[in-house]
């Protein structure tokens, strides 16, 4: 028996979505995101949340033993409570395998980013780097992505037009979300003129940072719940060496063990879905990314970006939303942030950038430079 679809997200809650949120501290888009979140579930945290999981990264918060400052706004004081340093889909499969053993029934799972208080945030990427053979081989951390696009468009022989036609689709689809702040209506030439950030990566191919927080409460008993549960069918992960020298550049290798450990779960050989939300942190990534998931062989990836394939309103839509480029760069929350929006596509709820007959989708997460780590999970509605 396959118990995986005994286990839902049930409630959905945001806050911030602005690369600048002066007024409001990451305590307040905490507690902005959990109490809608807990209202979109009709469940009081104090009595129906069993656990409560954040994640986030001392580097980003910018102190030491950060988890300590995140239970009273998501209320979880003196209750149990774990802290994921990963991307929130990795946390919400803490919270997937916490319910599947029968410890709880419902746990509420958070992320945020607060980038706008990072006065030197290449420093910090900097410093995520091994001190002694990688921090110092460039000024700017951003190195990787072009050394890793540049591998990547040779191996694969995706035209480098291609990568820049990502960005005009996601700030376009962007345009679309009350959620987004990159949204604009761009050439493709105009992103190709943009200042070099890391030969060949340019500046419009790197998504740029914003404030906001994102709250999922997930519960072995949606059927008690007011919303329409969004099932979770299947959830994996995989993290690869943290050696650079040592990576494969020209593929995603955490991406298709991810979703193949989410098949697995799900029961099914490859994942059919009607829109994927995959990372684009770079431009380049989501071509990669399209490819690791499955969504196409290897150097067909940059055709079906050409062609129109992926486009909103297509048959194969990859990231509606505006993705990281259109959206923002949440760090940590980037992952739950691909899931929010699969949850409101398969709710109905997306508005003018809505998926018609939307019924299963898959979001993706990579953790960022200079990590070869992400996860992937399968969601449904009935």
């Amino acid at each position: 028996m396959n118990t995986l679809r005994d286990i839902a997200i049930v409630g959905v809650g945001y806050s911030g979505f602005s690369p600048h949120t002066r007024g409001l501290s990451f305590k307040e888009l905490m507690f902005e995101a959990a109490r809608r979140a807990y209202d979109d579930a009709g469940v009081d945290p104090r009595k129906d949340v069993g656990s409560f999981i954040s994640c986030t990264e001392d580097l980003w918060e910018g102190n030491s033993i950060a988890d300590e400052y995140m239970p009273d706004q998501v209320g979880a004081a003196l209750r149990p409570m774990c802290t994921v340093t990963a991307d929130g889909i990795q946390g919400l499969a803490m919270a997937f395998m916490q319910i599947e053993t029968g410890l709880v029934d419902t746990v509420s799972v958070e992320a945020h980013s607060k980038l706008s208080d990072v006065l030197n945030r290449d420093d910090v990427l900097r410093f995520a780097f091994d001190p002694v053979f990688a921090r110092g081989a460039s000024r700017s951390p951003y190195f990787l992505a072009g050394l890793e696009m540049n591998r990547y468009l040779y191996e694969s022989r995706n035209e480098r037009e291609a990568c820049a036609a990502v960005v005009v689709k996601n700030r376009g689809n962007a345009l679309l979300n009350p959620r987004a702040s990159y949204g604009e209506r761009m050439s493709a030439s105009k992103v190709l003129r943009s200042k070099t950030i890391a030969h060949p990566l340019k500046k419009q191919e790197v998504s740029q940072p914003t404030d906001g927080c994102v709250v999922l409460v997930l519960s072995s008993k949606a059927s008690r719940r007011p919303r329409a549960p969004v099932w979770i069918e299947g959830i994996g992960w995989s993290s690869g060496t943290p050696w650079i020298q040592d990576a494969d550049f020209a593929q995603a290798h955490y991406t298709r063990l991810s979703v193949e450990m989410a098949c697995r779960m799900a029961g099914v050989d490859e994942p059919k879905v009607d829109l994927y939300e995959l990372d684009d942190t770079f431009s380049y990534k989501e071509l990669q990314h399209m490819e690791a998931v499955g969504l196409c062989a290897r150097g067909e990836a940059g055709k079906m970006i050409q062609q129109g394939r992926t486009a909103r309103d297509a048959d194969l839509p990859v990231n509606p939303s505006g993705g990281s480029l259109g959206v923002g760069h949440l760090v940590e929350a980037t992952g739950l942030h691909k899931v929010l929006e699969a949850c409101l596509q398969l709710r109905g709820e997306a508005g003018r950038m809505q998926v018609n007959g939307a019924k299963k989708a898959l979001a993706q997460s990579w953790r960022g430079l200079p990590t070869s780590s992400g996860a992937a999970v399968i969601l449904g509605v009935r």
